[in-house]
C-alpha cells in the first residue's frame, strides 16, 4: 500500500473533505463503495469524521455548517494544499487576487487551517499540519489518487497557484490542454479547462479516487442511489468516469493501468 509518513510539500494536495447534509448516509455511502471506516468524531470538533482505509486516514466527512444566518454551503469535495504558515499562505492568497472565504483558525493541536477561492472562483483549502499531516495512504484503490483545477481561464489559474504557492505548471505530454502542477519538480496535480465538463460548470478542484474497476464501481454507485455524470472511458491515465453521491457531491473514479 503507498503509504505517506512524513508531511506534504507546501503546495501539494494533502487532504480532501465532505461537506454532507447526511453525515451518516454519506459515512455509509462510501464505506460500501470504497471500505472506508469512520464514524461521526467529537462534538468539539463539530463531529468531523476522518474516514480510514485499511486503518491510515483517508479522507474526512463532516455535517454542513455555517454561521448563523449565513446559508449552508454546498455539497461538495474540498482539496487543501499543504502549507507550512497558513496566514502566510493566506496573505499570499489575498495578495495574488484570491479571495479569503473563511480565514485561518487553528483545529485543537490537529493543525491550521484555511478556505478560500482562487480568481477563476475555484474554492480550495489549506492545511498547515500540527499533530495530522493530510492522508497517510494514496495511490490505493479507494484512496486519494489526484486532484486538479477545473477552470475558466487556465492562464490565470496557473498565475495564481504560482504566485501564492511557489508552485509550477507545465504542459503534460501526450495530454493536450492539460497542465501539470509541480511541486520539486514532481507532477502532485493538474489544471484544465472546463470544456470537457458539463455546461454551466463552474470553476472548481475535482477529487479523483482510485478503483479496482470503474465499471463495476460506478454500477456499485448507481445502485446505491448515485449519479453518473460521465460515463466510463479510457483516457491517457487510465479508465475513468465522473460521478455523484446520493447527495450530489461530484468526483471522479479511475482505474489506473
Amino acid at each position: 500500500m503507498p503509504e505517506v509518513t512524513t508531511r506534504y510539500r507546501p503546495g501539494t494536495p494533502c487532504w480532501v473533505d465532505l461537506m454532507a447534509k447526511d453525515q451518516q448516509a454519506a459515512l455509509d455511502f462510501y464505506r460500501d463503495l470504497f471500505g472506508w471506516q469512520g464514524e461521526v468524531g467529537p462534538a468539539e470538533f463539530g463531529g468531523y469524521a476522518i474516514c480510514s482505509l485499511n486503518g491510515r486516514p483517508v479522507a474526512g466527512i463532516a455535517p454542513q455548517m455555517a454561521p448563523e444566518g449565513e446559508p449552508l454551503p454546498p455539497v461538495v469535495w474540498t482539496t487543501y494544499l499543504a502549507s507550512d504558515d497558513a496566514d502566510a499562505t493566506l496573505a499570499a492568497v489575498n495578495a495574488a487576487g484570491g479571495t479569503t472565504l473563511m480565514p485561518a483558525v487553528d483545529v485543537g493541536d490537529v493543525g491550521r487551517m484555511l478556505v478560500a477561492s482562487d480568481p477563476t472562483g475555484a474554492v480550495f483549502g489549506v492545511w498547515q499540519p500540527g499533530e495530522f499531516f493530510g492522508a497517510q495512504v494514496v495511490n490505493e484503490p479507494g484512496a486519494l489518487t489526484w486532484n486538479d483545477l477545473h477552470t475558466s481561464d487556465v492562464d490565470a489559474a496557473s498565475a495564481f497557484l504560482r504566485s501564492a504557492f511557489g508552485v509550477e505548471t507545465a504542459a503534460m505530454e501526450g495530454m493536450p490542454g492539460y497542465h501539470g502542477i509541480h511541486v520539486d519538480g514532481r507532477a502532485v496535480g493538474g489544471v484544465v479547462g472546463l470544456q470537457d465538463d458539463p455546461p454551466g460548470t463552474p470553476s472548481h478542484w475535482r477529487v479523483w479516487f482510485a478503483v479496482d474497476d470503474t465499471d463495476s464501481t460506478v454500477d456499485a454507485l448507481v445502485k446505491a442511489g448515485g449519479t453518473v455524470l460521465a460515463p466510463p472511458s479510457d483516457g491517457p491515465a487510465g479508465r475513468s468516469a465522473l460521478v455523484a453521491d446520493p447527495q450530489g457531491a461530484a468526483f471522479a473514479v479511475i482505474t489506473v493501468p
